[in-house]
């Protein structure tokens, strides 16, 4: 039978059945998808239209109001995009569980997250990362840098990602053009993201959390129960060989003999446990405790106890996908090993249009060959569900680092209402940018996805990590020092001897200028004077007493549904108003029975990750 993933043709044997490729062109189906899109709708609106989207802590931050739960939820919404079912699952099916190291990692990280960098973020005022570290270190250069490089991450491997991983399942599920699909989803997308802010992406990630749970645990029931449970998995998977191998080496073919084991020999191992456990540890920090999508919401929390909480809920979450995902995509190549495990390259090609290899179809023809009508419509919205989610997040965190740190520069006395506007253009350029990368997408001929992804960011991201624990951490550490560090991603191992003796003779920041930014000032309450002026303030006087024009009907019409209504002027704190203010937005205080409980729950959950580990291992 003919098949096409993602405007790639090849020719399917019937390995399981003679019958005609399955499409969602049922009323089972297609009822289950119309009934999700519009239960994300409702949702997006309803959130859109209860909170404050006319501010910069409202739009951004979603008024720093945010329970537990839902930061949780859209914690774990935000990190398992579409990509995730794809390449996590291919690669599971190339080489095994190691796959799901990657995952369980976060089970630790995130507990750094909540514990040790979010109470420092929160002290020093902060909306995105980079005003961070120009607060931290003073200067400019660090700043725009980190935003760019942040933003170049965001659309050559998160966006890219998940647009190629998501266009294998609506061109297969649907047939749909794949320019006429994707722009009708980033259409919805957009309609809650640019009108709703920060706190509309955040209920709707919640939503879309327990979609992808519930449709993921029916989907790993069907396939266990298709190979006859776990005993049979191991045996089965460790024989799932393809009929046709020519003279191609047998390693090339044969599953892993540690394929069941998390921890790998150092030097023969395709992830050896050094990578594993220390360098894995380096990157998942750059990611959950210092990328924009993460402590976005973080920082959207009503006080450090709901992060903390947010952030348990996120690593209990995190335990999912090795059940969820690798296991799927190695009972993918058992049920079908003469396509995804195919290693002639002129019989891969034409399975999936990638002479490399097959796996990334593993999770995608699970789905489509195993479930029934109207739970293909389901798998379908957890598909869909993950794009999103993850789209969602990336779109609103690289429109708060476009304009808090690199239009603010441009516009120094732009007006709140200004910064809205622009945050909101933005969104719509990246959503555009993301269209137009389709065809670089279509294109890509990538064997394991995941690895793809793994392998630019494992580059790239290591010094931002060590430039933010150098920052929190140590106070010697100077804005010259930083930005070598940063800068220096290729360098980074020629580098570290003299970087070290660089920072023992060059001069410290004073520590009045640091007070609440790092670790062992973070408890000062002395007024701290910022090492640079801030960009953008909110204080414009000179335009106070401009007049301003009444709008007609469809600008007034358009301005109040993004948000951006004219509000009377609020009345002029006065400065010890003002000081209070900051006070509270700054707080990490914590009720004595909520922090109790939270650090209990983080050892719970620390001992499961070592449990885990352990039994893998």
């Amino acid at each position: 039978m003919s098949w096409d993933y993602f405007g790639f043709s090849r020719t399917l044997e019937n390995q399981r059945s003679q019958s005609s490729p399955t499409r969602i062109n049922n009323a089972a189906d297609i009822s289950v998808i119309v009934i999700y899109f519009l239960v994300v709708l409702a949702v997006g609106v309803i959130a859109m239209v209860r909170t404050n989207r006319s501010t910069v802590g409202g739009f951004f931050l979603a008024g720093r109001s945010m329970v537990w739960w839902p930061i949780g939820a859209s914690l774990f919404a935000s990190n398992i995009g579409s990509g995730h079912f794809v390449g996590i699952a291919g690669t599971a099916a190339a080489s095994g569980i190691a796959i799901g190291g990657f995952e369980w990692n976060a089970l630790i990280v995130v507990v750094i997250l909540g514990w040790l960098f979010v109470p420092i973020y929160i002290k020093a005022g902060v909306v995105t990362m980079p005003e961070y570290l120009k607060k931290r270190f003073g200067g400019q250069r660090i700043r725009i840098y980190l935003s760019v490089l942040s933003l170049f991450l965001y659309v050559f491997t998160k966006i890219s990602a998940d647009m190629f991983s998501g266009a294998i399942f609506i061109k297969e599920a649907l047939g749909l053009n794949i320019y006429v699909a994707v722009i009708a989803l980033l259409a919805i997308t957009a309609l809650y993201t640019v009108t709703g802010g920060l706190a509309a992406v955040i209920y709707t990630d919640t939503l879309q959390t327990v979609i992808m749970v519930i449709g993921s645990f029916i989907l790993m029931g069907f396939a266990f129960n298709e190979v006859g449970g776990y005993a049979n998995f191991e045996t089965r998977y460790m024989a799932a060989i393809p009929t046709n191998t020519t003279n191609i080496s047998a390693e090339c073919y044969e599953p892993r003999k540690d394929s069941f084991h998390l921890f790998r020999d150092p030097v023969t191992g395709d992830l050896p446990w050094p990578g594993l456990v220390f360098g894995l540890t380096i990157q998942a920090t750059w990611y959950w405790c210092t990328d924009q999508v993460i402590v976005q919401r973080c920082l959207s929390a009503k006080n450090l106890s709901h992060v903390k909480a947010g952030c348990i809920l996120c690593g209990y979450l995190k335990l999912l996908p090795m059940f969820l995902m690798v296991f799927p995509g190695m009972i993918s190549r058992i049920l079908y090993a003469d396509v995804v495990a195919c290693v002639v390259p002129e019989e891969c090609n034409d399975y999936c249009g990638a002479s490399v290899g097959c796996t990334n179809i593993a999770y995608p023809k699970l789905v489509v060959d195993l479930m029934p009508n109207g739970l293909r419509g389901l798998m379908l919205s957890v598909m869909l569900a993950s794009l999103m989610s993850s789209l969602t997040s990336i779109f609103n965190s690289a429109s708060t680092l476009f304009t808090m740190d690199i239009y603010t520069k441009v516009r120094r006395r732009a007006k709140e209402r200004e910064l809205m506007i622009a945050g909101r253009v933005f969104i719509v350029v990246l959503i555009g940018i993301s269209i137009a990368w389709i065809p670089v997408v279509q294109s890509a001929q990538s064997g394991q996805l995941f690895d793809y992804i793994q392998s630019i960011t494992s580059y790239l991201t290591p010094p931002v990590a060590a430039v933010f624990i150098l920052g929190i951490f140590c106070k010697r550490v100077n804005e010259t020092v930083s930005f070598l560090l940063v800068y220096s991603c290729s360098y980074i191992c020629n580098i570290n001897v003299s970087l070290v003796a660089y920072i023992a003779n060059t001069g410290s920041i004073r520590g009045s200028l640091l007070y609440r930014l790092c670790w062992s000032l973070r408890n000062r309450t002395e007024e701290r004077v910022d090492i640079d002026p801030d960009d953008w303030t909110e204080d414009h006087d000179d335009d106070d007493d401009k007049p301003e024009k009444k709008p007609n009907f469809f600008k007034k019409a358009l301005m109040g549904f993004c948000g951006l209504e004219q509000n009377k002027k609020a009345p002029k704190l006065t400065p010890e108003e003002e000081a209070e203010l900051k006070k509270q937005l700054t707080d990490t205080t914590e009720k004595p029975l909520w922090r109790n409980i939270v650090n209990a729950n983080a050892i719970i959950l620390l001992c499961v990750a070592v449990f885990f580990h352990g039994y893998f291992g």
